[in-house]
This record gives C-alpha cells, structure tokens and sequence, in this order.
C-alpha cells in the first residue's frame, strides 16, 4: 500500500467513524429519553379517560366482508351503520348483506354482536394493568409518527383480550396499531387467528380505521375477515349536533 493509498483509508475511516456517530447519536438519546413502561400504561390510561370526556358522538357506516378459501370458496359481505353517542353508548344497525349466508350468519353477524357484548364491558376489555402486562420492546417511526412498541400478555384467558404487539402514538398515548392472537381460541374448528388492526386520529379523536383477521380452519383452508370502518362524522363536546342521514 502506498502512503497515498493509506492516507485516503485513514481518512475514509476517520469519515465512517463520524457518520456512525451522526446516525447512531439520535437512537441512543431516544432510548435515554424514553418512558418507562409504567408511564406508557399510564398515558393510555390518561388518554382513554380523556378522550372519554372529549367524544360526543359520531356516525359511520363500515363495511365488512369475508373469505374462505378451503373446501371450496365462499364470500359474504355485510354493511353496517354504527352510532356512539358519550349518554346512550354504541348502537350497529346491519344495513345489507350479500353473499353466502352461512358466512354472514355464522361470522359477520357473529363479529356485530361480539362487539357489542364487548361494548358494554369496557374494564375488562380495556389495555390497562388490570388486564395486561406490559413489555417496552422499542421506538419505531409509524406514518410519520413516533411510536413505542410495546409486548402485551394478557392476565387471563377471556375471547376479548389478546397476546402481541401494539404501538402507542408518543405524542398522544394513542393506540394506533395491534398486532396479536386471541387470548383464548374462539372456536374449536379454528387452530389459531392472527389480528392486525389500526387506528387513526380523526377531528382531533382516535377511532378504528381498519382490521385484517386470518383464521386457519382445522378442516382445512383459512378465512380471512376485514373490517372497513369507513368515514367518521364526529361530535366533539361543546361543538353543536352533527346532522344525522336524512335529516
């Protein structure tokens, strides 16, 4: 090696050496900064109540649909209008269906009224230290937001709760997605279900966007649901009525 050669590596390194230290500076100091995992459960705790207080109303109408692809294939769809209101709670109004309607009354029906139980129970349902225990895995950078990602188990087996990922907005303690299974398998014909679901912040409010759930059936195939949650016409408290259809 000439001492020309060597002086062009020495100062490559030397430049690696800085730019390693550019790129690797902003991950250690986000680590250094980060909550504990105790106040991340406590700021989704604190955000739940608050949006609690916030959320008026809103009105959406979502559309669901299933597939299954086994023994044969079928298809079923199911549009359905859901309405929340902070004094009456939630209502879902099945307004068309199409399709197999084994399907539609074996699983979409099913996913309406399940919703609904789960509704009327908020506390045993809810990502609280009640129910889970939590594990900070990371940060993580989700449409353009940062993120931490957390690990949760639940502490019993019930078919409302879950085992897996969530990643919780940093600025607003949001849950904005979930990865996971249930916590108890809801049937026997299936051998394991894998969710991916998200939220998305609307007016000012956190609501569902979308969910994905493939179910591997023991006989043979998968079905997979998916749940639109369409456009939210939202009322926020102080704000006047929104319209409701037709009026």
């Amino acid at each position: 090696m000439t001492r020309a050669q060597g002086t062009i590596f020495k100062r490559l390194s030397i430049s690696v050496y800085i730019l390693l230290a550019v790129v690797l500076q902003p991950t250690f100091a986000t680590a250094q900064t980060s909550p504990s995992v105790d106040q991340i459960a406590e700021g989704m705790q604190r955000h739940d109540a608050e949006q609690a207080k916030e959320l008026k109303h809103y009105e959406a109408t979502r559309h669901y649909q299933v597939q299954y692809k086994g023994l044969g294939t079928l298809m079923a769809k199911m549009d359905v209008e859901v309405t929340f209101d902070s004094d009456s709670g939630k209502s879902l109004k099945i307004v068309s269906q199409s399709g197999s309607k084994l399907l539609c009354d074996k699983v979409l029906k099913r996913a309406v009224s399940s919703e609904m139980e789960a509704s009327k129970d908020k506390a045993s349902t809810a990502l609280t230290r009640a129910n889970y225990e939590f594990k900070l895995l990371g940060t993580e950078q989700l449409d353009e937001r940062q993120a931490y990602i957390l690990q949760v188990d639940p502490l019993r087996e019930t078919k409302f709760l879950y085992r897996g990922k969530i990643w919780v907005d940093a600025a607003d303690y949001a849950v904005a997605r979930i990865e996971a299974e249930p916590a108890k398998n809801p049937s026997f014909w299936i051998s394991s279900t894998r969710i991916q679901h998200t939220n998305s912040k609307t007016n000012g409010v956190w609501l569902p966007s979308k969910n994905r759930s493939e179910s591997k059936i023991r006989l043979g195939g998968s079905a997979v649901l998916t749940i639109d949650y369409g456009t939210y016409h939202v009322t926020l408290a102080g704000q006047p009525d929104t319209p409701r259809a037709g009026e």
